[in-house]
């Protein structure tokens, strides 16, 4: 059959998409685009913010409207916790964030037979094992996803995620390096390790094995092959952790560290598990053993109860760290954890002080890219970019570089810089 897929939210879901589609077309089926005809249209649906439910209802809305004969099927996390709506919109078959394999055999069915609806939403917190699904994506991609880890145990009080994915689940170090493996046969020349809250990784394995003890294994078992890790939180970045992680020759020099807020009250308030102080340490240790590594984090504007003068220690905070790169969001209600019962900022004001984070964000982002002016860089390149000769790829710091040359598809080569616009880094290749 054809079946059409569209996904929203995180690299998760992306990979858990890329692990439906690959697991499909093993089973003989077409994968088509979106727009176009389909037996099925599947959405993987995103939670994390009151715009990822719009965007996954929207989606179900506009599919059963416009397909009225065809199978819908929704999963993820907004079916996981809203499971009620997605009901209601018509859904052919609906499940949530727990086995995407059983999810595809549920498809199958309810294409075939064309029946009442199916339902199979699992109490998230009943998980005690992580689901092994097939390492790969689809053809041409030059970066793969390999998702090492699932659940959370944070509870931040902004955060519904913990309520759509459950427990923190690890896939063993031993599955991990072989399926990373798989994706050095298959042409892949860099490996992007991921997880709802990948610091928590072997926690439930009771084996000892951090972060860093995988990161090792995955670096002897695929040489050559670049690694790159999701967000982590700031207690992974120790010294021990940095010494380790300096030593391995193929680990891009790109950390996401997930603040939030820079004042220890908001923090305080958010249940973050740091402060301000601990969160810089770990910056200062990344620069101590990288070579301008490219710091990146998420920060969340206008939490409940943030007065002008915490987020004032917010701004002074961010220009001290000089990230590379920040997501900035203005808070969003999340119905059912505990900052929703808080006292809340304007929804005005959450958006004005985005905008005004976001105005240091972007002469942060500029600095850091000046900064590369004159570095050569290991480029790995992707796709053309425009009419005038240029082709795209990424730096090991993750950041977009453009060259003129000829077909550079998964290729790493290096690269002199010689510009930025600001947004991107010019360069020419090098001998």
């Amino acid at each position: 059959m054809k079946i059409a897929i569209y996904t929203l939210g995180c690299k998760v879901n992306q990979y858990e998409t890329q692990a439906m589609e690959r697991e499909l077309r093993a089973r003989g089926h077409e994968i088509v685009p979106f727009s176009g005809e389909a037996d099925a249209y599947v959405i993987n649906t995103c939670s994390v913010t009151a715009a990822g439910d719009q965007k996954s209802r929207q989606a179900v809305h506009r599919v059963r409207r416009e397909h009225p004969e065809a199978v819908v099927a929704v999963c993820g996390c907004w079916s996981q916790t809203h499971a009620a709506e997605a009901r209601a919109l018509g859904a052919d078959l609906l499940t949530g964030t727990g086995d995407r394999l059983g999810f595809l055999d549920l498809l199958e069915q309810a294409v075939r037979e064309r029946g009442a609806p199916l339902e199979a939403v699992d109490p998230p917190f009943d998980r005690r094992h992580f689901e092994r699904l097939p390492a790969g994506g689809l053809e041409g991609r030059t970066r793969a996803l390999l998702k090492v880890e699932d659940g959370c145990a944070n509870f931040c009080s902004y955060c519904i995620i913990p309520y759509a994915r459950g427990p923190v689940r690890s896939l063993s170090l031993e599955d991990t390096a072989v399926q990373a493996a798989e994706l050095k046969s298959q042409g892949y020349r860099e490996i992007v390790l991921t997880g709802i809250e990948i610091s928590s990784w072997g926690r439930d394995l009771h084996e000892g094995q951090t972060l860093i003890d995988l990161l090792e294994a995955v670096s002897a078992a695929v040489p050559g092959v670049r690694l790159r890790l999701g967000s982590l939180e700031p207690r992974t970045v120790t010294e021990e952790f940095c010494q380790r992680a300096a030593l391995l020759p193929d680990l891009c020099p790109q950390f996401h560290l997930s603040l939030q807020s820079g004042c220890d009250a908001t923090l305080k308030r958010m249940r973050r598990k740091y402060d301000a102080a601990r969160f810089f340490q770990s910056v200062e240790l990344l620069n101590r053993h990288f070579h301008r590594p490219a710091v990146t984090t998420d920060l969340i504007t206008g939490f409940p109860g943030e007065t002008e003068e915490e987020f004032r220690e917010t701004l002074e905070f961010i220009q001290k760290c000089k990230f590379a790169r920040m997501h900035i969001f203005p808070y969003s209600e999340r119905p059912g954890t505990p900052a929703a019962e808080m006292e809340q900022v304007p929804k005005t004001l959450r958006g004005e002080r985005a905008h005004r984070a976001a105005e240091l964000a972007q002469a942060m982002r500029r600095a850091y890219l000046e900064g590369c002016v004159g570095e050569v860089y290991e480029v790995l390149f992707e796709q053309p970019a425009g009419e005038e000769g240029l082709f795209l790829g990424h730096a090991p710091n993750y950041t977009e570089v453009l060259v003129k040359g000829p077909d550079l598809h998964n290729q790493v080569r290096p690269v002199k810089i010689t510009r930025t616009d600001g947004d991107a880094l010019f360069g020419a290749l090098e001998e």
